[in-house]
């Protein structure tokens, strides 16, 4: 048992030390906050990434348990966003967010912050009811926060938006200077899940969030990227309720060689795929050739605009 323990440590180390990229505050880069999922013992923060622009933070994507401490840690700044983006709510994809929302009180912005995410159901609630569920003034969480709905002298306002999308063709959810994003509605069980294209100065980034893999068009979504972010939650052999909510590697691997991708990023880390990595790296690998990379928290991934190449 002790021997295994450490193979798995020795396996994770040498992942993270070949893995590991510093940004350089130029042009375009990806950041990994939280490479991990809802568990807690292995020390990694739930999902969340970051888009930089020549240094500054400019899209949020999810922001799971952890993820708040990582933010500070990678010294972005709340006041340079342009705009958030919730894959889903699950605890892991969205319970740091008020933390950064009072963080941000230190900080001098005061244009709005556009917050973008799915619709609800029974047993979620839509983006716009998350946020004022957090921040309503009569009966929210966080009320005593409530000038972030309305801004005001000492605030800024959150201006949450429901993603009304079908499982077709992505849709154009955004769009301001040199940024587009593109939104497909995925399966994820019972959850509202989205799927996001980003488009940024000539650069593209997929991101998967949660998904079964199952919808037809997650590859037209993928196409060209020249990251694409998939979760590494479940093994190739899944069943049941594991396999209904998230996809195994070899459909990840088959997307991401039908979408022609130039990088997959593997993310989202469960306890139950560390330690298995080469089964994985095998699976995708009997479709995708191209080069893989297992994420670990605070990774960054630099991206050369296409305009410069």
């Amino acid at each position: 048992m002790l021997r295994i323990m450490l193979m798995t440590c020795l396996i994770l180390f040498l992942t993270a030390d070949s893995n590991a990229e510093k940004c350089t505050g130029k042009a375009i880069e990806l950041q990994v906050l939280g490479s991990g999922g809802p568990e807690t013992q292995d020390k990694r923060a739930s999902s969340s990434y970051i888009i930089w622009r020549d240094g500054k933070a400019r899209v949020l994507i999810d922001s799971g348990g952890g993820s708040a401490l990582r933010f500070g840690e990678s010294e972005a700044q709340m006041k340079d966003l342009h705009l958030v983006l919730f894959t889903h709510l699950h605890a892991d994809h969205s319970a740091d967010f008020p933390a950064l929302v009072k963080s941000s009180f230190f900080e001098d912005r005061t244009r709005p912050l556009p917050v973008l995410g799915p619709t609800g159901n029974a047993l979620f609630p839509s983006m716009t009811e998350f946020i004022r569920g957090l921040f309503e003034k009569k009966r929210g969480i966080y009320r005593y926060l409530s000038e972030y709905l309305t801004g005001g002298a000492d605030s800024y306002a959150l201006q949450p938006k429901d993603l009304e999308i079908g499982a077709g063709d992505a849709t154009e959810v955004f769009s301001s200077g040199g940024l587009k994003v593109f939104g497909l509605s995925v399966e994820h069980g019972p959850v509202p899940s989205v799927a996001y294209r980003i488009e940024f100065d000539g650069t593209v980034m997929v991101f998967t969030g949660d998904t079964n893999g199952n919808n037809k068009n997650m590859a037209v979504l993928a196409k060209d990227a020249d990251l694409f972010v998939a979760h590494n939650a479940v093994s190739e052999s899944a069943e049941g309720v594991e396999r209904r909510l998230h996809m195994p590697p070899s459909v990840i691997g088959r997307i991401a060689s039908e979408g022609q991708v130039k990088k997959l990023v593997l993310s989202h880390r469960m306890i139950r795929t560390l330690g298995r990595e080469d089964e994985t790296l095998e699976s995708v690998q009997r479709h995708y050739k191209g080069p893989s990379i297992f994420a670990n928290d605070l990774d960054c991934f630099p991206l050369q605009q296409k305009s410069e190449r």
